[in-house]
């Protein structure tokens, strides 16, 4: 597959959360997707690190294509100036449609949103329903707890080993974009 019809999909909070580097590390994500000619897939908000996901694909002259919920128009403030913009009924026709236009997924920092998200594309892979790639961008040890937590439950016999090896935690934007690299190479 070629890098220019290669997609990430991003999962990642309407908030800004507490530490600069978060929206930083979002906006570098969204350079070097349209660098790369790489597509944004993302939940077509323009708040917190959506917004700032998407702004700095834009500006760096990249594709989008965003999705999202008609009653979270209003909420998540749906930026309409996307490349690619998609209204679904529901959150469960979100996530399908950002997976499906997807060859990858990255989750940033976020809350139950993108928890849910994250835990959804897990959920398919460990049923192997796929095979896509997914990564946690862990800036700043963000998502530390959850990496303990998905330890936890592998230790106490709630999911086999092989659960933690479905998605590959990663700590900084060069050594995602040298995974995606990998990925969009095959």
């Amino acid at each position: 597959m070629s890098d220019h019809f290669f997609s990430v999909c991003v999962f990642c909070g309407s908030r800004f959360g507490d530490d600069p580097a978060f929206a930083g590390a979002a906006r570098e994500l969204g350079t070097v997707l349209a660098a790369k000619g790489w597509r944004l897939v993302y939940g077509a908000g323009d708040v917190g690190l959506m917004g700032e996901t998407a702004r700095a694909t834009q500006a760096a002259g990249g594709r989008t294509f965003g999705v999202i919920p008609v009653h979270l128009l209003s909420r998540e403030v749906g930026k309409r100036d996307l490349t690619q913009f998609v209204i679904t009924e529901n959150m469960h026709e979100r996530k399908k449609v950002m997976f499906m236009n997807a060859n990858a997924i990255v989750t940033l920092p976020g809350g139950a949103g993108s928890l849910d998200e994250l835990f959804e594309v897990m959920t398919w892979r460990q049923l192997g329903l796929h095979t896509k790639p997914i990564y946690l961008l862990n800036i700043n040890g963000y998502w530390d707890k959850l990496i303990d937590l998905i330890d936890h439950m592998i230790d106490r016999g709630f999911a086999d080993a092989s659960f933690r090896s479905y998605m590959k935690v990663v700590n900084s934007i060069t050594d995602l974009t040298d995974l995606l690299r990998n990925d969009a190479a095959q």
